[in-house]
């Protein structure tokens, strides 16, 4: 999925990588060896980390340069926005028992 929303931002070869890593990883799957699986995943995640950082990091530059979802920008920035009047709290509810 990351390859092919990410297709214009993939640099030469880097595609070869993470086709080869998906190919390998669902040929392991097929067997019932987890550690060659965990093996092939973590070849994954490294041949893709380098489109999916860049991915990210185009998407929060598009988030903080025009209006955007606001929703997404505020929340990862973990700064409060003006006018939030939000409260993170925790409670406890108490029942009473003459109710019943």
């Amino acid at each position: 999925k990351t390859l092919t929303e990410g297709k214009d931002k993939v640099e030469a070869g880097e595609k070869d990588k993470i086709e080869s890593a998906i190919t390998a990883l669902e040929a392991v799957i097929k067997g019932d060896d987890l550690q060659a699986i965990k093996d092939k995943s973590e070849e994954l995640s490294k041949a893709a980390s380098g489109l999916a950082q860049r991915m990210y990091e185009d998407a929060a530059k598009q988030g903080a340069a025009g209006p955007g979802d606001a929703g997404s920008t505020g929340a990862s920035s973990g700064g409060k926005k003006a006018g939030d009047d939000a409260v993170d709290a925790e409670f406890e509810e108490v029942k009473d028992d003459k109710d019943k």
